[in-house]
Parts: C-alpha cells; sequence; structure tokens
C-alpha cells in the first residue's frame, strides 16, 4: 500500500505567475520523505540522523511537471517503494490536487553511514517497512 502525505501550496511556493515555483515541489517532495519515514517506517530523520547517524540523500531524481499548482492548493503525496537494494531504494512519487496529477517523480535513496559517507545496509527495521510497500511482485518471498 502506497503511502500519502498532504502539503499546502504556500504564497512562499509560488511565484508571479501564481504557480508553484518548481524547485519548491523539491522541498516538498523531501518533506514527504520525512513524513514517510516517521509516520510509515517508523524512524523519524531527528532519530535515524542524531541518534543512529544514518542518512538517507537522493542520487537520483527524474521529475515530469505535468499541470500547475497554484497559491492554495492542497496536494496529496503519495510514495511507492519500487525497488529495494541492499543500501538503495527507488521510489515512485505522484503529487496530484483535485484528481489531477500535477508531477510525477522517480527518486533513488540512498541509506548512507554519515560519518564514513559509505553507503550501508539498511537497518532491518527500515528495510522491514520499505519492503511492506513494494508490490506483490517484486516484495520478497517470506
Amino acid at each position: 500500500m502506497p503511502f500519502t502525505t498532504r502539503a499546502q501550496v504556500r504564497f512562499a511556493d509560488v511565484d508571479p505567475a501564481g504557480i508553484v515555483f518548481y524547485p519548491r515541489y523539491f522541498e516538498m517532495l523531501n518533506g514527504a520523505v520525512e513524513d514517510w519515514f516517521e509516520q510509515d517506517l517508523g524512524m523519524d530523520f531527528k532519530t535515524m540522523h542524531l541518534e543512529h547517524h544514518i542518512g538517507v540523500p537522493t542520487v537520483r531524481l527524474e521529475t515530469e511537471f505535468l499541470t500547475p499548482s497554484s497559491l492554495g492548493d492542497r496536494l496529496d503525496i503519495t510514495i511507492a517503494p519500487r525497488q529495494l537494494g541492499r543500501t538503495s531504494c527507488a521510489l515512485s512519487i505522484e503529487f496530484a490536487g483535485n484528481g489531477v496529477t500535477r508531477l510525477r517523480a522517480q527518486v533513488v535513496l540512498v541509506c548512507m553511514d554519515l560519518h564514513s559517507q559509505r553507503p550501508i545496509a539498511w537497518p532491518e527495521t527500515l528495510r522491514t517497512g520499505i519492503e511492506r510497500g513494494l508490490p506483490a511482485a517484486i516484495a520478497p518471498a517470506a
């Protein structure tokens, strides 16, 4: 089951034309990933970064802007894991508002030790949560 969170397009998010200035989508996307880790995977960024010294930098980001979003729009941001490796995770992310898809992104995150700045295996609790969201055809057998 994909994870969905919500963002509202605020005044600071729009350009003089009244539509979302595209870099703001990336800030919303990162906020949605933070929500996913905390609310669905069970580990907030504070704990992950400050206690476990783990980061999840984005190493690949492909984005398709389909329909503009405007001031006041409420956007549902859906995150669906597509693939899980030993140290990386591929995600499909979609922004939608009023039943219209606004943006689609393909994202790859890497689990990284913040001290060595090298990839590390996903901690078991995070791996289990990510696996839960994989499509049945991809999810590992029990």
